[in-house]
């Protein structure tokens, strides 16, 4: 715990069109403003952030980080949740997530999925020239529809959507690798990986790459009545990276649970 540092904000939860969530130097006063020392920088979103540049231009990064460390600020992360939820995307979810892609890719899963990978691979390279050793991401979901099924799934079906979502994910994981960037999947209701045996399937089939990683956010856990403390005795070497929420659990005659979200 000596080493850690913070507090920290990611700012996908924040980036708007509105002052001051529309800028970078805004945005970067705004949580410094707030006492913030650190912020998770969502990749895909260009109001903040040029991924393209960020992989070619090395003035860009060096303007990208100056005008944080201006504020105070340093940039922990780059994030792909939602391209990373795209890299696997069951068809029954294909209109609804067409939305996190661009119109050039809609209706067609096969382009939006690489355009995804694509940008995986961008993020993944910009986050080792801006002297990031950790990307967070989404894993996508090809099993999830049939965690609850009915009628009864199939036989092999899950092994099979986790074969291939470690298919799709292998050579990323190799990217990282040579780019000394973990991978740190958020552990989350509705992704593939949304608990320790879900994560331990996933690692199993990558081999048990070790830029196969977590991030832990304890209200996910919560809202699936998973012991979170206990988690972090399984997997810590796996955890590099964790959200903080507050979360509780109300259980009534007419709904399941509340999850508050706090800053962060």
């Amino acid at each position: 715990m000596k080493t850690m540092r913070g507090p920290g904000l990611f700012l996908a939860q924040f980036a708007s069109d509105q002052a001051p969530f529309n800028d970078w130097t805004a945005i970067t006063g705004w949580a410094a403003g707030l006492g913030y020392a650190g912020v998770q920088v969502p990749s895909i979103d260009q109001r903040l952030f040029d991924l393209d540049l960020a992989v070619t231009s090395s003035a860009w990064r060096d303007d990208f980080l100056g005008q944080a460390a201006d504020k105070g600020i340093a940039v922990t992360e780059l994030s792909t949740h939602l391209q990373g939820q795209l890299v696997a995307v069951h068809p029954a979810y294909d209109a609804a997530f067409d939305a996190f892609a661009p119109p050039a890719v809609h209706g067609n899963p096969k382009a939006r999925q690489e355009w995804a990978v694509d940008q995986v691979a961008k993020t993944i390279r910009a986050s080792a020239a801006l002297g990031l050793n950790a990307m967070a991401t989404f894993s996508g979901a090809l099993a999830w529809p049939y965690l609850y099924p009915w009628p009864q799934r199939a036989p092999g079906l899950v092994e099979t959507a986790f074969d291939e979502l470690a298919k799709r994910w292998l050579p990323l994981l190799n990217l990282a690798e040579d780019h000394g960037v973990d991978i740190c999947f958020e552990i989350h209701p509705g992704e593939d990986l949304h608990d320790g045996i879900t994560f331990e399937m996933f690692l199993e089939r990558v081999g048990n790459h070790a830029r196969a990683n977590m991030l832990y956010d304890p209200s996910h856990y919560l809202l699936q009545q998973l012991d979170y403390l206990d988690h972090i005795d399984i997997y810590h070497e796996r955890i590099k990276m964790f959200h903080v929420k507050d979360a509780e659990f109300n259980p009534t005659a007419a709904k399941a649970f509340t999850e508050a979200s706090s800053l962060g």
